[in-house]
């Protein structure tokens, strides 16, 4: 419950839409229908031949494999079937936290050591209909992953499965029944609280909207003025269009918890919804301190780039730059980038100029990025992710954050994007002629 409402929260912050898929993880085009519907069945029998080595390894150790090439060779005698015919890159996993440490594997297993921490709680509140094993190579409008459960049956499903739980159980009549059992034997366990939340977006996909207003006052009467519980409630207002009692919400959670950035943010969000400009603006500078650093000096930073060359914002001195904290992992970062190339190859010889801040935590998967999109300004990459010392230093909390700073180092505005970003950077110019080149 904790991570999705932890995306929640960074996105309110950050005004961005839900991240969007990275190119890497868009589904090949030029297959044509009738192979890749071959190719469906083969992947099919893959994933039940994988699962048949599942069951026989649990049968002689008494546990599930760290991984799926501990299948093979004992269980699995063919290597190749832990490789789908529609991958193109022969078993080379999209994320570096997915990588079989032995062999190459197309599919992703939910249940390897970085996982299974947090799997082993989803199935506690899923049950075996959840996914064990998953295909991403196969994508198309309707879905994007084929499964295999760890009831060991085969389905279709979004690429985030929990936000369709019709899927796994099979309709929305048999999610429903399954979600209100589990409500039944922990109405107030929190462990199951974001099963409310899902209850409500069932409810009203059926056209049952007296029962979401029960749950709503269910969940109310269940839940403790926590922080989580705060947000799990708005979420259930804002999909049944309660503006004003999401609004009441999280004034109580503002009173409860005064001060949180994530609450003053949200509170920013309904009121700019319900049409209170004014407020809504308060709320936003009070949930995003950076707000107050418009107009200032932007504190120097000392580092190093990816080439291992010194950098620091006073080298940049009599320029406009955008200080661009993002990563590939980040979709609307990779969505707004050729709009930043864009802009870039317009301005950089009359003033203008990048640096990029990159909290991938792939060194490679970074430098093939920038290779494959040919992006040539100068990035600061530390491999700690969130934790990167320049992000740090600028109490970065949601990326896209394109800082755009001024030719005295003052800050212009934090949320250079869009066509917001040309705007700015020609204005900014525009008092700052460059000298001719001779």
């Amino acid at each position: 419950m904790k991570a999705i409402l932890t995306v929640i929260m960074m996105l309110v912050l950050s005004m961005t839409s839900a991240y969007a898929h990275t190119s890497a993880e868009k589904p090949n085009e030029d297959v044509s229908a009738e192979p890749d519907e071959k190719n469906i069945e083969i992947c099919t029998q893959n994933l039940i031949a994988i699962g048949k080595a599942i069951q026989a390894y649990q049968k002689e150790h008494n546990d599930f494999p760290e991984w799926l090439s501990d299948l093979h060779p004992k269980h699995l005698a063919d290597a190749n079937i832990l490789i789908c015919p529609e991958d193109k890159t022969g078993g080379k996993a999209i994320a570096s936290t997915n990588v079989d440490p032995k062999m190459p594997v197309s599919y992703g297993y939910q249940f390897h050591p970085k996982y299974r921490k947090g799997k082993s709680q989803q199935r506690l509140v899923y049950g075996d209909a959840m996914p064990l094993v998953r295909c991403r190579h196969h994508a198309n409008e309707d879905s994007n992953c084929l499964n295999l459960s760890f009831s060991y049956k085969i389905y279709r499903s979004p690429k985030v499965w929990e936000h369709a739980p019709e899927t796994i159980y099979g309709s929305h009549a048999a999610a429903i029944t399954v979600f209100e059992e589990k409500l039944e034997q922990h109405p107030t366990d929190m462990r199951f609280f974001e099963l409310y939340s899902l209850l409500t977006t069932l409810y009203l996909e059926v056209g049952n909207e007296q029962s979401a207003d029960e749950l709503v006052k269910r969940f109310k009467s269940n839940m403790k003025p926590d922080l989580w519980n705060y947000f799990t409630l708005g979420d259930m207002l804002e999909k049944m269009g309660r503006s004003e009692d999401m609004l009441e919400a999280f004034k109580e959670a503002e009173q409860q918890h005064p001060g949180n950035r994530f609450v003053l943010g949200r509170l920013a969000y309904v009121h700019k919804k319900l049409g209170n400009i004014e407020l809504a603006e308060a709320y936003e500078r009070k949930a995003d301190p950076t707000y107050d650093l418009i107009g200032k000096p932007v504190p120097d930073f000392s580092a190093t780039d990816l080439d291992g060359n010194p950098i620091s914002l006073e080298d940049y001195r009599g320029k406009v730059i955008l200080l661009d904290f993002w990563a590939v992992w980040c979709g609307p970062c990779i969505a707004e980038m050729p709009n930043v190339k864009k802009v870039y190859d317009t301005y950089k010889n009359d003033g203008f100029d990048v640096i990029g801040v990159s909290l991938d935590t792939d060194e490679t998967t970074l430098r093939d990025y920038l290779k494959k999109n040919d992006i040539p300004w100068r990035q600061i990459f530390s491999g700690d992710g969130w934790t990167n010392p320049v992000a740090q230093q600028y109490g970065i909390r949601a990326i896209p954050a394109p800082w755009l700073i001024d030719t005295e180092g003052n800050l212009i505005t934090h949320k250079a994007r869009g066509h917001d970003l040309e705007r700015l950077v020609a204005e900014a110019l525009k008092d700052n002629p460059q000298p001719e080149s001779k």
